[in-house]
């Protein structure tokens, strides 16, 4: 693969506040959070009483109040890094924040109209759009694969086996990549709805405290363009660009969500993975760090390209408004203003060895060729049937043999013909998943790319507005500054003193409180992290009373003997399949058998009874299992 020369950029950072919801009214919350849109900073006030002091300020490269309009959002955010997935750059936004504060609204929005339509929806429109625009002599080869990540495993959420966990692996020219992982063609904006739609069904959701449907898996939504058109010699070049969709699981703590069971592990996979995600935020900022944690946890190492990495990247932040949720609120803005430091150095990708829209322009080339030649031979094969039906016409009692002869070239025939059909069948499929620039396949996406054109250019106008008002009211605050500078006595220069101490008094004691809650958060986060490490001890001492119980000493060491960690996945594995499931009867030592007997189904009340040589030291391990 060829890449271009490397554009270095940080990670751009957008924060969306949404409004107060209908119990956060009813229970008479009151809204902390305030956004400013202009000068992009968010202000957060401590409901707490006791406090005195000024609101705390975050500064992001974008921000939207709770007004902000889905339209708005997408030309701000996602409409840059589209455009440049087209060039051949990889791209990714992803939205992270507690749950319940408008993630996934942000990323798919509502069906309900056009205006509600989220992120991924409207980069359908968008897509196709840019590719009916485009000129006749580019062609495009458009894929969708949709997955994702739950209690730490990978699940392909388009393929009939939604169940089956799949593997992440890393190759040179590729990257970190899903084994096995589904991917379809698409041909327009109706197809790529259709699969989100098929994915969402599969999805993980469940209801909690916080969230009536709350998202419990990371859910990525991969689209691939691949883009070929022709240099100035004529000579066809591709560019593949990848776009990441991500919808991360929400942030939560169980004393709020009430979250039991499996509520409460999927909560403690959904934790450690931001909590690993953080992590890798801070060593990425942090500069001194030697080592990246990418592979602590899928998440990870998936968006390893997306941190850090080859690929132009948006984070979307979202929160609440209700002082319910300060804490909650500060963490997220803090994650926020760590990951706008983050640098990513993006290439182009191009010419890829593996690009599907290469090898289908060659099997194209390749089929029309074959066509040619079954024509010809058709023909020939026509012309020579004529002459052979005259001949036989005019030879009276014509023998069996040269009938036969004649029956079985007409079945060639009729075979050859048949599969001249197939050909062109195939050709027809092959070339209808290629889209040729200039092609109107917007369909039902009209309205959606218009509202979305539409949007951009107020979004322009009211840009240019701003601008100009911006303009005028610092020329304004430059004067009143000059005459503030102007000194009359002693007196005034004296308060003029007394209010930058003012100022820094109040900064010192912002910095004190930022201190506190910093120091205050860490304390939540080991609390967080205790109850999870209880329960993951839990687990252990669960999985280490089955293996007292169940697995024999010897076969104990067999596997610790024929077991290796993998690093490429991040799990343990046997090194060969012999010493796993049935096969593990092949290797027991000294030909030993084992029987189960379950008398309920309580482990507890499970014994074991060993055949042969087996018998006399099952005896002297029946107190452990009984």
């Amino acid at each position: 693969m060829v890449y271009s020369a490397g554009e270095i950029e940080n990670v751009r950072v957008a924060v969306r506040l949404r409004p107060l919801s209908k119990k956060e009214k009813s229970s008479g919350c009151v809204p902390v959070v305030v956004a400013d849109p202009e000068n992009a900073a968010v202000f957060v006030q401590n409901p707490n009483p006791s406090h005195v002091g000024p609101p705390k300020t975050f500064m992001f490269d974008l921000v939207f109040d709770s007004d902000s309009k889905q339209l708005d959002v997408y030309n701000e955010v996602a409409r840059p890094i589209v455009d440049k997935v087209f060039d051949g750059f990889n791209g990714t936004i992803f939205a992270y924040g507690q749950t319940g504060t408008g993630k996934t609204f942000t990323m798919e929005g509502s069906h309900v109209s056009p205006e509600l339509n989220g992120i991924i929806p409207n980069s359908f429109a968008h897509i196709f759009g840019h590719i009916a625009k485009a000129k006749e002599d580019v062609k495009f080869l458009v894929s969708v694969s949709y997955f994702e990540i739950y209690n730490e495993g990978v699940y392909d959420l388009l393929s009939k086996h939604v169940s089956t966990e799949l593997e992440v692996k890393e190759r040179p020219d590729v990257g970190v990549y899903v084994k096995d992982l589904s991917t379809y063609v698409v041909n327009n904006a109706d197809d790529m709805h259709q699969l989100l739609m098929t994915g969402n069904k599969n999805r993980a959701t469940a209801a909690t405290a916080m969230n009536s449907e709350s998202s419990r898996s990371h859910a990525i939504f991969s689209i691939t363009i691949e883009t070929s058109r022709p240099d100035v010699t004529g000579e066809y070049h591709v560019k593949v660009g990848r776009l990441r969709l991500v919808d991360l699981a929400g942030s939560e703590r169980q004393s709020k969500t009430g979250a039991l069971g499996i509520r409460f592990k999927e909560a403690t996979k959904i934790n450690l993975s931001l909590s690993t995600l953080g992590n890798v935020i801070s060593a990425l900022v942090d500069g001194k760090s030697t080592h990246i944690p990418y592979r602590n946890s899928k998440l990870t190492r998936i968006l390893q390209d997306s941190l850090g990495g080859n690929s132009k990247t948006v984070m979307c932040a979202t929160v609440g408004p209700a002082g319910f949720n300060y804490d909650e609120t500060i963490s997220t803005l803090r994650y926020a203003n760590r990951a706008k430091n983050i640098q990513n150095t993006s290439k182009a990708n191009e010419d890829p060895k593996e690009a599907l829209l290469r090898q289908f322009q060659m099997e194209i080339e390749a089929l029309k060729k074959q066509i040619d030649d079954s024509s010809k031979g058709l023909s020939e094969a026509d012309d020579d049937g004529e002459e052979e039906g005259e001949e036989e016409g005019l030879v009276v009692g014509a023998s069996e043999e040269v009938a036969n002869a004649v029956q079985s070239k007409r079945e060639e025939l009729d075979a050859a013909r048949q599969e001249m059909i197939r050909l062109k069948e195939k050709l027809e499929n092959m070339e209808k998943k290629i889209i040729v620039g200039g092609e109107n396949l917007l369909e039902k996406s009209v309205a959606q790319e218009k509202l979305l054109e539409d949007s951009a250019k107020e979004l322009l106008d009211r840009k240019s507005r701003q601008m100009n008002l911006n303009m005028r009211l610092q020329e304004v605050q430059a004067e009143k500054m000059d005459t503030e500078d102007k000194y009359s006595g002693l007196q005034e220069r004296s308060g003029a003193l007394s209010k930058k101490l003012k100022k820094l008094s109040a900064a010192i004691l912002a910095v004190k409180e930022d201190l506190k809650d910093t120091e205050d958060e860490s304390k939540r986060e080991i609390v967080e992290l205790k109850q999870i490490l209880k329960q993951t001890s839990k687990e252990l001492k669960m999985q280490e009373v089955i293996i007292e119980h169940f697995v024999p000493d010897d076969y104990l060491e067999l596997i610790k003997k024929n077991s290796f960690w993998n690093e490429e996945i991040g799990e343990w594995e046997l090194r060969c399949v012999a010493y796993t499931g049935n096969n593990m009867a092949k290797e027991l030592p000294n030909d030993e058998e084992i029987t189960f007997e379950t008398r309920r189904p309580d482990f507890s009340h499970v014994y074991l009874t060993y055949k042969d040589k087996a018998q006399a030291r099952s005896k002297s391990r029946t107190g452990k299992r009984t």
